[in-house]
């Protein structure tokens, strides 16, 4: 298997691997963790709580183009040295926008946000080079 199906791999373990802040700052400000209804708990967060949960979100909701633009590389014939490099990078921009989200580091956290959704483009645009 090559790079950038492991970054999928990658990306899609990020996405469980950012609800741990979320389960931790729920925790800590609740007291414990509603499993019959999480998501009403989880509204009520504050300060990095609210900021791990939207992480959180913005993980799923980025994997899924991500996941469909290596595809659209892979069987599109993109070279596999441009479409692992931006695979990679991806990836790495997901772990430093997370950690900024975290940190609450704006306007570094869109930046990084927009590194890697230019790494998605990218890689929907790399079978016709």
């Amino acid at each position: 298997m090559d790079i950038s199906i492991w970054c999928v791999f990658a990306a899609f373990l990020l996405i469980y691997m950012t609800r741990l802040p979320v389960v931790l700052a729920t925790h800590r400000q609740e007291g414990y963790v509603e499993l019959a209804n999480p998501r009403e708990q989880q509204a009520r967060l504050k300060g990095v709580g609210s900021r791990a949960q939207a992480a959180h979100q913005n993980t799923i909701e980025a994997f899924a183009p991500f996941a469909a633009a290596i595809w659209t590389a892979y069987y599109g014939g993109a070279d596999p040295a441009i479409r692992d490099a931006l695979a990679m990078t991806f990836v790495a921009a997901r772990m430093l926008y997370v950690a900024a989200y975290l940190a609450d580091l704006n306007p570094w956290r869109t930046l990084i946000w927009t590194v890697g959704m230019l790494c998605v483009v990218g890689l929907f645009l790399a079978p016709l080079y």
